[in-house]
């Protein structure tokens, strides 16, 4: 995976989420070949959450692979739906090395199913992980960073959220990922709002790549050789400057990364307008052809 060199991170301490495997696990080396040391989160857990036997733990496995490249970088198995855990998280993290920089929220796992077969467990569990996983961890760093900023102390805090195409444009059998990720783009836009003012951003990226979760819904990597479009390791970079002081004057935006290519993503925006014919308050007798007015899709003969 290549060895450290000067880079982008130095002197930065960062902590990514779900980092055991996949993105996570391109991300912490991305990071580490910047100059950064990488508090390295998974709490092992298979592709839908059940729980795994394995003789050394993926943040272990992760962290032994940092540091044969010379990096600095700690195992964490606390899971990212513990609220007290988090905060924990953050603490021992400043605690070990004298600050936090960025979070990278990456922690995920997947239950798809159709919205007439999905189960309360399978609702709970998958927001649980994505959603108040993203908030938990968000939360208490910004309480951090918000108390250095009081304190006069210089912040440039980073937050980085995962979110995806199911929550940005919607796909069948994700009612539960996509509603958190979509969820996640918004939470990303609020933290951007509050805590500009304490020196501390948040964007958010949507990374398209053969991981564990995305071949459950049959894409997967070519195998060819050479440079894959689909290999987890395309989105790290933008992870990494997102989490540099250079990204300081970004905030509040979602990125997808699809292969070589960086893709700005706006959000809703308002299209069209129907007035209502009296110009005073709307009436149920008016919107059935008003709305299709709207729409233009107005029967002939209609409407006018």
């Amino acid at each position: 995976m290549g060895l450290i060199v000067m880079g982008l991170l130095d002197g930065r301490v960062v902590i990514v989420t779900g980092a055991g495997r996949g993105l996570g696990r391109s991300h912490c080396h991305e990071l580490a070949r910047q100059g950064a040391t990488v508090v390295v989160n998974d709490l092992g857990v298979g592709v839908k959450g059940e729980a795994e036997d394995n003789e050394l733990s993926p943040a272990e496995a992760v962290v032994g692979e940092l540091t044969d490249i010379g990096a600095t970088a700690i195992a964490d198995t606390t899971s990212v739906t513990d609220w007290s855990g988090m905060a924990g998280l953050v603490e021992r993290t400043v605690a070990q090395f004298g600050d936090l920089h960025a979070v990278v929220n990456n922690a995920g796992f997947l239950r798809d199913r159709m919205i007439t077969s999905m189960t309360e467990d399978d609702f709970d569990a998958v927001i649980a992980v994505h959603l108040k996983g993203t908030f938990s961890l968000a939360r208490h760093a910004c309480g951090y960073w918000r108390d250095q900023g009081k304190a006069g102390k210089p912040v440039s805090g980073r937050i980085v959220n995962t979110t995806s195409g199911a929550g940005l444009f919607a796909n069948v059998g994700q009612a539960n990922y996509g509603s958190a990720k979509s969820a996640i783009a918004t939470l990303t836009q609020i933290i951007a709002l509050e805590m500009h003012r304490y020196g501390v951003t948040a964007n958010a990226l949507s990374p398209i790549a053969a991981t564990r979760m995305l071949a459950t819904v049959g894409r997967t990597a070519d195998g060819a050789g050479g440079w894959d479009p689909l290999d987890p390791a395309n989105a790290s970079p933008v992870v990494a400057w997102l989490c540099s002081e250079q990204s300081g004057w970004l905030s509040g935006s979602v990125l997808r990364v699809d292969g070589n290519t960086v893709q700005r993503v706006k959000g809703w925006s308002v299209e069209g307008g129907y007035r209502s014919a009296t110009g005073e308050e709307l009436t149920v007798d008016e919107l059935s052809i008003g709305i299709r007015k709207l729409f233009g899709t107005i029967p002939v003969g209609l409407g006018g």
